[in-house]
């Protein structure tokens, strides 16, 4: 399916074209307020550790609940999950907004968000084979992720302007909207009912299997476990990029706003390529590549003697996360029963959020020990290892 069809896959399919709209309205409105806070903790306190902190209740703890979010997504109906998780995540920011609370208060409701988050994202992956074909999931998956990753990475250019304008608690409350006009949306999807096992057995009970699968298949084990390495080393760039910008480079926090938009010039460009191109490739060998690229990109980061050259960069690092994107959901969408979808996804990515909030962390230390140079060169550098680890896993696992 070429570009033409991914745009005619979004004004063919009603239920899609909600779903990409919803979606990336939110993913928008998200990319302001992560910019907005990751700039309101460094100008409040300083600490790089603080910075990290944020992004650790984000993404570590709702991690933990991966594996419980994603079978709340298969005992319901998942268009009910998805316009409450929204309402949900649209109050939590309203009261950000409104308090602007102290550090440990505000990494609650960071918390808490990512929570109902986690939710939100298994149900949305585990319904999109339910709205398309099987033949028309690369595209799906590339147009969803040029509306969602994208625009929420395209974000903080946005923010750079909303800066000269507006304060922090303002973008968040455009942020919020953003939560409500969503839920409104995905309110007119079709209903999309748990498949009837799902009922049986207690919630606990249909977690464990959930994790027994992922354990017991192994090829769905070796993608899971590199993607965990990948992201636990690469994660930090979240933490680090705001002072590579401003100590390393010097920049504003215009300049540093756009920085972080590098990553979705890439991700907007390489989903755009895959929506064409995406299904000519094996979908493990175009995750590994993602793997690698958005790897490489970071280590040379490190390297960058001006924001304009960290920005190419980024944008390079971009193109691989697409193609992990595209890679992994589609190859796990046709592989994994649907009757267990919704968990894979949610341990999955549930995972993925306990690894970035790992690279958080350590990655926190080392910026507080070292510089944030070394640290993208680090996280280049192990991020590069894991992804040969997977690969080589990956054609074992063939065999």
């Amino acid at each position: 399916m070429g570009s033409g069809g991914a745009v005619g896959l979004v004004r063919g399919n009603r239920a899609f074209r909600v779903l990409f709209v919803a979606r990336s309205v939110s993913f928008l409105g998200d990319s302001l307020s992560l910019v907005a806070l990751l700039l309101f903790v460094e100008a409040d306190t300083g600490a790089a550790l603080a910075v990290a902190l944020l992004l650790l209740a984000g993404d570590f703890v709702p991690g933990l609940f991966g594996a419980l979010a994603g079978a709340v997504g298969d005992r319901l109906d998942l268009r009910r999950v998805l316009v409450v998780c929204d309402v949900l995540q649209g109050l939590l920011v309203v009261a950000m907004a409104v308090a602007l609370p102290p550090l440990p208060v505000l990494l609650v409701l960071v918390a808490v968000r990512g929570v109902v988050a986690q939710v939100f994202q298994a149900g949305s992956r585990s319904a999109l084979p339910a709205l398309v074909r099987d033949d028309e999931l690369e595209a799906a998956n590339s147009t969803l992720g040029a509306g969602t990753n994208g625009l929420e990475a395209i974000g903080p250019l946005v923010a750079a302007g909303l800066f000269l304008v507006l304060d922090v608690r303002e973008i968040l409350l455009i942020d919020a909207a953003t939560f409500l006009v969503s839920a409104v949306l995905l309110s007119r999807l079709p209903a999309l009912p748990p498949r009837a096992e799902h009922r049986e057995g207690s919630l606990l009970s249909n977690v464990r299997e959930g994790l027994g699968y992922i354990w017991r298949t192994k090829a769905v084990r070796v993608i899971g476990l590199g993607f965990f390495a990948v992201v636990a080393f690469s994660g930090v760039d979240d933490v680090a990029m705001v002072f590579l910008a401003k100590e390393e480079l010097r920049a504003t926090d215009s300049a540093a706003a756009t920085l972080y938009a590098g990553v979705g010039i890439g991700l907007i460009v390489g989903f755009l390529l895959l929506a064409r191109v995406g299904r000519w490739f094996s979908m493990p060998v175009l995750m590994v590549v993602g793997f690698a690229v958005s790897s490489a990109g970071n280590l040379f980061t490190g390297l960058a003697w001006a924001v304009l050259a960290a920005l190419a960069l980024q944008t390079i690092r971009g193109l691989g996360i697409a193609a992990i994107d595209v890679g992994v959901n589609t190859h796990l969408q046709r592989v994994v029963p649907a009757a267990m979808l919704g968990r894979v996804f949610g341990n999955l990515y549930g995972a993925i959020g306990v690894a970035a909030g790992v690279s958080y962390l350590l990655g926190g230390v080392l910026l507080e020990q070292t510089d944030a140079r070394v640290t993208f060169v680090v996280a280049g550098a192990g991020g590069l290892l894991a992804a040969a680890g997977t690969g080589i896993a990956l054609l074992r696992a063939r065999r």
